[in-house]
C-alpha cells in the first residue's frame, strides 16, 4: 500500500543571526580599545587601530548585538572585532579580540568565519594567520575552522620572546 504524497509545507524559518557584522567607525575606537586592553598583555594602540582603518586593504569588522537601553530603546553593544587584511587571493587575520562579558559565545568563531566568507567574495582562496604558541584556546579554535599548522616563526612576539604558529586554511 502506497502512502499518499504529502503536499510541499513551507519551510520553517531561519532563527535570525545571533550576531550583526560592520565595520568599525571611529566612533567606535574607545570601545575597541577596551576591548583590545581587556584581552592583550600588549594591545594595539589607537594610532594603530586608525591607520588600519584608512587602508584600502585593511578591514576591521566589529561583532555587535542589540541590547535593551534605557526607556526599553535598543542599543547596539559591541562583543568583539577582527583586523583583516584582502590582498589579492590572500586574506589575513591580523588581530581578533572578544568583549570580556561576551567571551565562550562564539563571537570569536563567527568573526573568523565572517571574515571567510567575505574573502571568498573577494576572491581570496587562501587565509593565513600567526597565534600565540601557548594561546590553546585560539589554536583550538583555528583547528576547528580548519586552519593546520604550516610553520613557526621564532620570537615572533619579542616583549615575551614566544614564537607564533603560522597556520593556513584553504578558502
Amino acid at each position: 500500500m502506497r502512502r499518499p504524497v504529502e503536499p510541499d509545507r513551507p519551510a520553517a524559518p531561519l532563527a535570525p543571526a545571533p550576531f550583526a557584522f560592520r565595520r568599525m567607525a571611529l566612533d567606535d575606537l574607545a570601545r575597541v580599545m577596551e576591548i583590545e586592553k581587556d584581552g592583550f598583555a600588549h594591545p594595539w594602540s589607537a594610532d594603530l587601530l586608525r591607520r588600519e582603518m584608512v587602508h584600502d586593504w585593511s578591514t576591521i569588522l566589529l561583532a555587535t548585538e542589540l541590547r535593551d537601553g534605557r526607556a526599553g530603546v535598543a542599543r547596539e553593544a559591541i562583543l568583539g572585532f577582527i583586523v583583516f587584511w584582502l590582498v589579492h587571493d590572500e586574506l589575513h587575520v591580523l588581530n581578533i579580540a572578544t568583549a570580556l562579558e561576551a567571551r565562550r559565545r562564539g563571537v570569536g568563531r563567527a568573526l573568523m568565519d565572517e571574515a571567510a566568507q567575505r574573502a571568498r567574495r573577494g576572491g581570496a582562496v587562501l587565509a593565513t594567520l600567526e597565534v600565540r604558541r601557548s594561546n590553546a584556546s585560539a589554536i583550538a579554535l583555528y583547528r576547528a575552522l580548519g586552519y593546520r599548522q604550516v610553520g613557526i616563526r621564532p620570537n615572533y612576539y619579542a616583549d615575551e620572546g614566544e614564537d607564533a604558529i603560522v597556520m593556513l586554511l584553504d578558502l
